[in-house]
């Protein structure tokens, strides 16, 4: 893990969690989102956020707009903006309607707030986001590779190609976003990404990185030994392993 130079990102909204995965050393930096709030169940928005920012005062926290029209979401920028110094506001690259947000972006940008832009997925996003940028401002552009994997495409050219526009642009941090495993970690870092976001239980399994795999195999059976003994299936009739424990 020493070896890396991604910095991993916790992804989630339970509070609990995050605190976890702040003195495990492991991260660097958080972000949440509208769906795993409401799968948190986080019934206070602003309340939430501003609770996370006394918790975690000295990592980068993302926190995401919530308005689907263009005025609402520079409003909610504006207070988001307020939460602390190491907050950055998470804009989606369109609206519900599929609009761009990019004159949404160049107008936060020119205010001088870090944003996460993110629900990015393809080339021409990365490049109308990173154009709009300032490059005097620390900035996040989020590429979901684990949803370009989930339509049976291959992400590593997009993220790839991601990495080669973000270097054109001063302040252009590449986010890998959606990871599904523990791999995808050393993927991005072997890429170049400068950032990649984990879920609590992909941050749990970095305690395994460099474990024997004889170990791992062994762990594996035991796991499956105390799934068996929980359930108390079995196969023989008792006469039947008795007839074999003779044999």
């Amino acid at each position: 893990m020493d070896q890396l130079n991604v910095k991993i990102y916790a992804d989630g909204a339970k509070l609990e969690d995050m605190i976890a995965a702040y003195k495990s050393g492991f991260v660097s930096g958080f972000t949440t989102n509208p769906s795993l709030m409401k799968k948190a169940g986080v019934a206070d928005y602003v309340a939430f956020a501003k609770k996370v920012v006394e918790k975690i005062p000295d990592l980068p926290l993302s926190f995401e707009v919530f308005a689907d029209d263009f005025e609402t979401m520079e409003k909610e920028a504006e207070k988001i903006h307020t939460f602390g110094k190491n907050v950055y506001i998470k804009i989606p690259i369109t609206n519900t309607k599929g609009e761009s947000s990019i004159p949404l972006i160049e107008k936060l940008q020119d205010k001088g707030y870090s944003l996460n832009v993110t629900a990015i997925l393809t080339i021409k996003q990365v490049e109308e986001t990173v154009a709009a940028l300032n490059p005097d401002v620390d900035n996040i552009v989020s590429v979901f590779a684990g949803r370009i994997a989930d339509t049976g495409r291959d992400p590593i050219p997009y993220m790839k190609q991601s990495v080669e526009i973000c270097r054109t642009k001063k302040g252009a941090n590449l986010l890998w976003a959606s990871s599904r495993e523990l791999f995808n970690v050393y993927e991005a870092d072997r890429l170049g990404v400068d950032i990649i976001t984990c879920t609590p239980e992909i941050i749990s399994k970095l305690k395994k990185v460099g474990k024997p795999l004889e170990q791992v195999s062994l762990d594996t059976v035991k796991g499956f030994n105390t799934d068996i003994q929980t359930l108390g299936y079995t196969i023989l009739t008792d006469q039947e392993a008795s007839e074999s424990v003779s044999k």
